[in-house]
């Protein structure tokens, strides 16, 4: 069975392993950078800092589609001159056509890392910590034309541990997506899957974050929210914790709610300069406890523990 690849990044590495792993060709490998990115600027990245998922695919000497869009006609003629069977996608911004969606054989599966039909849209690693679930998911779907929506023909709960961050929960999930995608080739080789229809009164979906989102408010997040803002937006964005013209970042790894009774919910309660530490009051008689923060700036930040000292604690 002929597989055509449309990923991103790790996922795409995954998707790749899988499908060898499945013992099916991989017809061709179309990677998302080449629909954002010039040629100039790919040029200059795969030179000078290669991708994970570019290595694999020069490791296994596979066919390279090199179009700027999945919905352009040169891709329509790719995909029928290597007469694919299933187009595989993960990881993917661009909206596909009907006639793209169309074009192999079998089907087109998107492979979407979230329980589905919750958590639609981009980035459910970030989201499902954010939202303090207990489990995410992994879910392969037939494609239709619209993101995430589609009947679904595998998927998997995978457990959200309390320290995880975004980072954990992704290598997690991207793994699982490999181990799955073998047996979801293998029945679809043998028309052995019943697709079942995504419940709608059960959908969710939430879009990409905005900077705002960036900035912790103690007003209105407990300390147990705050906790998994922080460790949800690692490892794509920072958290900042505001202490007049100054931001501290907290280090997802080093956090600590306590007791604690003071009034002043939102200020620096206590530092230590040592440990680059400073404790946060929050809500509901708790606080936080920030180890090895550091100060927002790259001028700044060698001269942490220096901004920690000149806090004035509440």
């Amino acid at each position: 069975m002929k597989v055509v690849i449309l990923a991103k990044g790790d996922m795409l590495a995954n998707l790749i392993e899988g499908t060898l792993d499945a013992k099916c060709e991989i017809a061709g490998v179309l990677r998302y950078e080449r629909t954002t990115l010039s040629k100039l600027k790919l040029f200059f990245y795969d030179f000078f800092k290669p991708s994970n998922d570019l290595t694999v695919i020069k490791q296994y000497k596979l066919h390279e589609i090199k179009c700027k869009s999945a919905n352009s006609e040169e891709f329509k003629k790719e995909i029928l001159k290597l007469n694919a069977d299933i187009i595989l996608v993960g990881t993917w911004g661009e909206k596909l056509s009907k006639e793209t969606i169309n074009l192999p054989k079998i089907a087109a599966v998107n492979v979407h890392p979230s329980y589905l039909p919750q958590y639609r849209g981009p980035n459910p690693y970030l989201q499902t910590i954010w939202h303090q679930e207990p489990n995410s998911g992994i879910t392969f779907h037939l494609m239709d034309e619209n993101f995430d929506t589609g009947a679904i023909i595998a998927q998997q709960k995978i457990k959200i541990y309390p320290g995880d961050t975004g980072k954990e929960l992704k290598e997690r999930t991207l793994f699982q997506a490999r181990l799955m995608v073998s047996e979801v080739l293998k029945k679809l080789e043998y028309g052995i899957i019943i697709p079942v229809a995504q419940d709608e009164t059960k959908a969710t979906y939430f879009k990409n974050i905005k900077p705002d989102d960036m900035m912790l408010d103690f007003q209105e997040e407990t300390a147990e929210e705050i906790c998994a803002h922080i460790r949800a937006f690692h490892p794509w964005c920072p958290c900042y914790v505001t202490y007049k013209n100054n931001f501290f970042i907290p280090n997802p790894y080093n956090l600590k709610i306590i007791d604690s009774t003071k009034p002043n919910i939102g200020a620096i309660i206590d530092k230590n300069i040592k440990n680059k530490s400073i404790t946060v009051q929050c809500q509901n008689n708790k606080a936080i406890v920030m180890d090895n923060v550091k100060i927002y700036g790259f001028l700044k930040s060698p001269y942490t523990k220096y901004f920690i000292s000149k806090i004035k604690c509440v």
